[in-house]
């Protein structure tokens, strides 16, 4: 199957399988596709937690709006982004570069400086809107390569970040979370498994220029 086909094949879950379980190779591809995102600068501001307990998941239920799935679950990754960020993000990410590609400094300097400058600019809300905007691209990335791997998945913002952030324990690690990703298998009685998919047709939705 190919990519449109195993995106028809995609939907928001929702009732997973609980006695199936996504295997250490699916999981280390989600996390190699998580890493391997296209962010803002490179800068890679969202981190995620890869979460497969079932105690934690479930208490998390009442917190997600009562929504089972974040239960059922194989795993749920939960998107993350920094409470507080500052220019000693930029610093990492410029000893990063440096690291791996050996750029000189007088080369990297005037891009080093217009982020700094950038973030030196912006208030914690205006970052905050800015690194959540690249979960959100961490998330449509995750959902595709699920698809093309046959893992199931629910895309999820009704959730209280608050109560995540406290029985995650993420406030030691200074994230909160913004999105959740309940990952791996449609149950056969699942009522949405079989439904057509209900799409715009593309030229409704496409202008081409």
């Amino acid at each position: 199957m190919n990519t449109v086909e195993n995106l028809k094949w995609r939907y928001a879950v929702k009732k997973f399988d609980e006695n199936k379980s996504l295997s250490e190779t699916q999981i280390t591809i989600l996390k190699e596709a998580f890493n391997l995102t296209a962010s803002s600068y490179g800068l890679q501001p969202v981190k995620m937690v890869v979460l497969q307990n079932k105690e934690i998941q479930q208490q998390l239920v009442q917190h997600s709006w009562n929504q089972p799935q974040v239960a059922q679950a194989s795993h749920v990754l939960v998107l993350c982004i920094p409470k507080e960020y500052d220019i000693k993000n930029i610093d990492t990410y410029f000893s990063l570069v440096k690291e791996t590609r050996n750029t000189p400094d007088e080369i990297l300097a005037p891009f080093k400086k217009m982020l700094t400058d950038s973030v030196t600019s912006k208030t914690q809300e205006e970052l905050a809107v800015w690194n959540k905007n690249q979960a959100y691209i961490a998330l449509g990335n995750l959902m595709t390569v699920a698809a093309n791997e046959k893992i199931d998945s629910c895309p999820m913002e009704g959730f209280i970040p608050q109560k995540y952030d406290e029985i995650l324990g993420l406030d030691k690690h200074n994230l909160t979370s913004v999105l959740v990703l309940p990952v791996g298998f449609r149950a056969e009685d699942d009522y949405m498994k079989d439904l057509k998919k209900v799409r715009k047709n593309i030229e409704d939705i496409i202008i081409e220029m």
